[in-house]
């Protein structure tokens, strides 16, 4: 017994090192292929794709969904964050003022996540709670019809046209490293992204909701039955899950400076992929994999296969679906009862 439990501790012990190994290898191994102004673009893309793909992978996990919806929550966060910029801060152009800029980005943050955190919580709460004991097939395709509602309603009230988003980040704001010039907003998105999801991870791993949410997923009518309050711990989900998405939306059109409608589709189909790539319900796995995907396209644009680059990432997951369908950080568990 003492045997296999030093067994076991070793082998815990020897991932823990191995995983943060794996990955310095790989970001350093791309940084020497990719040069830095490159590197810089595909970390920058991967923290919009991780912060989208952890919605995916936390509502599968516990209540085994594909929310397809989930891309035009993110979608919608691009227009709320405008409104909020506009409307609510009088903001139109690049912000000068170091206070005022500070200010500005949290009001923009914590208003945005606070309305699609909500937006999510009402999704679950009128489509798919209703439909939870319903067979599998009815809320995937609940979740396809949402995801056409939030696409219309944006058209109807914006228009089918590119939006452009106030740049709050001047793009003068930058400093040399070696031969390579680097945006501060370059570093602000990428800062952000790494915050939230060590955020996210401390929340799962420490709080007594959390810990809710890690029991529900592995066992939701045990958890009932110890006590846990099931529909509280799925509108949590959907809240969190959300209010990433809102994240996400305000640093895409922070990054990019315009939005349309559609933009939910691609984005929410690829962060998808970076699910399922990094093991669909882990949410390490989710932000790894959002990262490998972003790494992939920025690759194939590099090497001037840009127009491959969708192919290369989705003949990627047919690969890990073949040969890892738990994907990189999943696990092998049997079906639930």
């Amino acid at each position: 017994m003492a045997t296999a439990s030093g067994t076991v501790r070793t082998e815990r012990v020897r991932s823990q090192f191995l995983f943060p190994a794996v990955v310095t290898g790989f970001l350093a191994l791309m940084l020497g292929l990719l040069g830095f102004d490159q590197f810089l673009n595909a970390m920058t893309l991967g923290a919009i794709y991780a912060l989208i793909a952890l919605g995916y992978t936390m509502v599968y996990g516990i209540i085994e969904l594909i929310n397809f919806a989930h891309g035009d929550v993110f979608m919608v966060a691009t227009f709320v964050s405008i409104g909020v910029s506009t409307t609510l801060l009088g903001q139109t152009g690049a912000i000068t003022d170091v206070p005022t800029l500070v200010f500005s980005l949290v009001v923009l943050f914590v208003v945005t996540i606070v309305v699609m955190a909500i937006v999510g919580a009402l999704i679950e709460r009128l489509a798919y709670r209703p439909l939870r004991n319903a067979p599998k097939l009815a809320p995937l395709i609940t979740a396809i019809g949402v995801s056409f509602i939030l696409q219309n309603i944006i058209q109807f009230f914006v228009g089918p046209y590119i939006t452009n988003v106030p740049q709050l980040f001047s793009t003068q704001w930058s400093f040399d490293f070696g031969e390579s010039r680097v945006p501060f907003l370059n570093l602000f998105v990428i800062g952000s992204a790494l915050f939230l999801m060590a955020i996210l991870q401390l929340f799962i791993a420490r709080t007594k909701t959390g810990r809710a949410m890690r029991t529900t997923a592995m066992d939701r009518d045990a958890s009932s039955l110890m006590g846990v309050d099931i529909n509280r711990t799925i509108m949590i989900t959907f809240l969190i899950g959300s209010g990433l998405a809102g994240a996400a939306g305000v640093i895409h059109g922070l990054y990019y400076g315009n939005t349309t409608f559609t933009l939910g589709f691609q984005s929410g189909l690829k962060a998808f992929t970076a699910a399922v790539l990094g093991g669909i319900g882990n949410t390490a796995g989710a932000a790894l994999g959002g990262f490998l995907i972003a790494f992939v396209e920025v690759g194939a644009a590099a090497f001037g296969f840009g127009r491959w680059g969708g192919a290369i990432v989705f003949s990627l997951l047919v690969i890990f679906l073949i040969f890892r369908p738990t994907g990189i950080l999943g696990s092998q568990t049997g079906d639930r009862a």
